[in-house]
């Protein structure tokens, strides 16, 4: 038997006070809602320590996935990030006022811009992504391998259904 946790209390008490609906999507919406605010506050803790949000973070990896020259236009990045180009360039004027990406004009088209890391934006992404990556390995140390591959199919599964 499992340990009641504050999820089944909620269904709990709907089963009371409405036991005309069935609040049993509670038991899974309600537990990922807990645990993505919880994963949130652990990521951004790491990303705080390179000075970073998590806006900012995706902006420098999506640069370094992206291979040398770890460059691009604007639109691109918003694809890579799957934000709009607004959002990103919110993140990249911060990036930029701290030195970590630089703003071009594109050799293509003059008005153009292109975002390229900095060698001191390269340096802080593969410092950050190994802190990440660790962080992520500890946030999911309770699971077995099993379980993970499991949960990945699940999720994966979902959120296609989804669209997402």
């Amino acid at each position: 038997m499992t340990h009641p946790d504050h999820v089944d209390d909620l269904v709990a008490q709907w089963a009371i006070e409405r036991p005309d609906v069935d609040a049993s999507p509670m038991q899974i919406i309600g537990r990922m809602s807990r645990i993505v605010a919880h994963l949130d506050a652990e990521l951004l803790a790491v990303f705080r320590r390179f000075g970073l949000g998590e806006g900012e973070f995706d902006i420098l990896a999506a640069l370094r996935r992206l291979g040398e020259p770890y460059a691009c236009a604007p639109g691109e990045l918003a694809r890579h990030t799957m934000v709009t180009t607004g959002a990103v360039t919110k993140r990249v004027d911060r990036l930029v006022a701290s030195g970590l990406v630089s703003r071009s004009a594109s050799d293509d088209d003059g008005r153009g811009r292109v975002i390229s890391l900095t060698p001191e934006g390269r340096r802080v992404i593969d410092e950050a992504l190994v802190a990440h990556v660790a962080n992520e390995e500890r946030l999911l140390s309770a699971l077995t391998p099993g379980d993970r591959r499991t949960l990945e199919g699940l999720l994966r599964a979902w959120g296609r259904s989804l669209g997402a």
